[in-house]
């Protein structure tokens, strides 16, 4: 059987870190995300055809993140053709949604549907890896990871291994409208760091993690304390302390900074509880001048799919 000469795939919106796992731990979201077509071409080229939905983004496929991706992965499987690419971008620049992991793991996704013989998930998380390197100037996947398995992940150098958690937990995304960049929000992280800070950091994670595991929400309550990165860019966010207060007032597990901000999440544990505490965070934002959207979402997101 001919494998197709094109497909689309959709790869939704991600929290990165989930404040106490920084670069290590992610979510997907459902809801916004991106749409990538892939074209199967004779020629050994990578391209990009069309960006839509947003502005300036690089056509050079080298520094195009789902062009890397798919440089990576032709090169690795020293595959005899290459692909040319059409984004649809749903994520805003900026958001701290995971915007450049979309585009490159819907790339893959779809790109992996016209493979002679597709790889597994896990198989093509090194490529992610490669084409998110070019937006964050590291191999960190705490985005492309939940996207490629869906749900909350925990991601290493070499591994992406799923962490569940009970359905009825909920989260809240607040993105407001403004532009925080991965690399000024990772300057902020420069300088020294006390020796008991990451004591505490380690612990939070620990008590997190086994949390998500017994479906127990006292630990997780417990553990969802971010004291390394999040007191460093909080600073930047215009409202940030307003609109965290905000979802702990509606008895939110914890809430933390999205990846490098500036949208705020907030874990819930039932999707009423959720869908009340959206508008007051909101409310929060427009209180410190800025308009938001809103996303509600289970913590047990989608991962990315073939949708064409």
């Amino acid at each position: 059987m001919m494998p197709a000469m094109h497909a689309t795939a959709f790869a939704p919106a991600s929290i990165g870190n989930l404040g106490v796992g920084f670069d290590i731990l992610g979510q997907t979201i459902d809801g916004p995300g991106d749409r990538v077509t892939v074209h199967r071409i004779d020629a050994r080229d990578v391209r990009i055809d069309a960006i839509r939905g947003l502005d300036n983004l690089p056509m050079d496929a080298a520094r195009n993140t789902a062009g890397a991706a798919l440089i990576a992965l032709r090169d690795v499987l020293q595959l005899p053709f290459g692909f040319a690419i059409e984004l649809d971008k749903g994520i805003p620049f900026g958001s701290g949604m995971g915007g450049s992991a979309a585009s490159c793991v819907a790339a893959l996704v779809a790109a992996n549907a016209l493979l002679d013989a597709p790889l597994s998930r896990e198989a093509l998380y090194p490529f992610a890896l490669a084409g998110e390197c070019v937006a964050s100037g590291g191999r960190h996947g705490d985005n492309v990871g939940p996207m490629l398995v869906g749900g909350v992940a925990l991601t290493t150098a070499d591994r992406i291994i799923p962490i569940s958690v009970p359905d009825a937990w909920h989260c809240v995304l607040v993105h407001p409208h403004a532009v925080l960049e991965t690399r000024r929000a990772r300057e902020a992280l420069k300088g020294a760091y006390v020796i008991g800070d990451f004591v505490a950091q380690s612990a939070n994670l620990a008590l997190f993690l086994e949390g998500c595991r017994r479906g127990d929400a006292a630990l997780v309550r417990t553990g969802l304390h971010d004291v390394l990165v999040e007191p460093r860019r909080a600073p930047l966010i215009a409202g940030f302390a307003q609109v965290k207060q905000a979802a702990l007032d509606h008895d939110a597990l914890g809430s933390s900074i999205s990846g490098a901000g500036p949208s705020i999440f907030a874990w819930f544990e039932s999707r009423a509880q959720a869908q009340a505490a959206a508008p007051a965070m909101r409310a929060a934002f427009a209180a410190a001048g800025l308009e938001s959207d809103a996303f509600v979402s289970p913590v047990n997101g989608p991962a990315a799919k073939v949708i064409a």
